[in-house]
């Protein structure tokens, strides 16, 4: 593993609301609307902590209509794997809204 990537990924998972994510995810795909809620921050803010976890090489994403769902990339750095196994599940991250129709879409 480059050094490159061990630092990306100890300073994605060294902040406490990236942390939150991650356990989020845990539990499989997350919408961005339902992060928002979670960690009571901007939508903004959250899309900036993701950015940096995708950068890392730890979740990926998915466009349904316009809203983007994310989840763990299934093949961990062994690093990362470590990381993970220490992170408790976070309940409570599933869609509560029909993120499907926010925003005046209907695409699915």
């Amino acid at each position: 593993m480059e050094n490159t990537l061990i630092e990306k990924q100890l300073k994605a998972a060294a902040d406490l609301n990236r942390i939150k994510l991650l356990a989020c995810m845990k539990n499989g795909e997350v919408c961005v609307c339902d992060f928002v809620d979670v960690l009571g921050i901007s939508q903004p803010a959250v899309s900036q902590h993701l950015r940096k976890l995708k950068e890392a090489g730890i979740i990926t994403e998915r466009k349904v209509g316009t809203r983007k769902h994310y989840r763990l990339v299934e093949e961990q750095t062994p690093l990362m794997k470590g990381i993970l196994e220490q992170i408790q599940p976070l309940n409570g991250c599933n869609c509560s809204t029909d993120c499907s129709h926010v925003g005046g879409t209907d695409n699915e």
